[in-house]
């Protein structure tokens, strides 16, 4: 099946890979709560248990240098795209206040990204993560 709308995340390919996971799942979550059009249903067992639904569509995870990661989300920012966005600061924090007052104390142009998020349709994304390698 072919979806209107893609999912893709950008993570720094120089990351240890905890700190890969880490970045990828929190970023995900930006996705899941920002646009929940993007969410599927609920799973259940055939034993009547019930699951937490998940993305209806793929997410593609990309590799990706500093400087990249910040033509990534410039580029979503210019298509007016809902981008999450992971520092290397949050790596430092250890809470949701802490997360939003690091990145609130530095100017977009200067973010030391470790990854972004996107979705939208299908073609913006594309556009957005051009040139961008899936990571291995």
């Amino acid at each position: 099946m072919r979806f209107d709308t893609k999912i893709a995340v950008a993570v720094r390919e120089d990351l240890a890979a905890w700190q890969k996971l880490n970045v990828v799942a929190f970023l995900s979550s930006g996705i899941a709560h920002s646009r929940p059009e993007s969410m599927g249903e609920p799973y259940e067992d055939a034993s009547g248990n019930t699951y937490s639904p998940m993305f209806r569509e793929p997410v593609l995870v990309h590799a990706a240098e500093s400087r990249t990661l910040a033509r990534t989300l410039d580029r979503a920012r210019s298509r007016n795209l809902p981008a999450a966005l992971y520092t290397e600061e949050l790596f430092k924090t250890g809470n949701d206040d802490d997360n939003r007052a690091a990145v609130l104390a530095v100017a977009a142009e200067d973010l030391n990204l470790v990854g972004v998020a996107v979705h939208g349709p299908r073609g913006d994304v594309d556009k957005v993560f051009k040139g961008l390698r899936l990571h291995p």
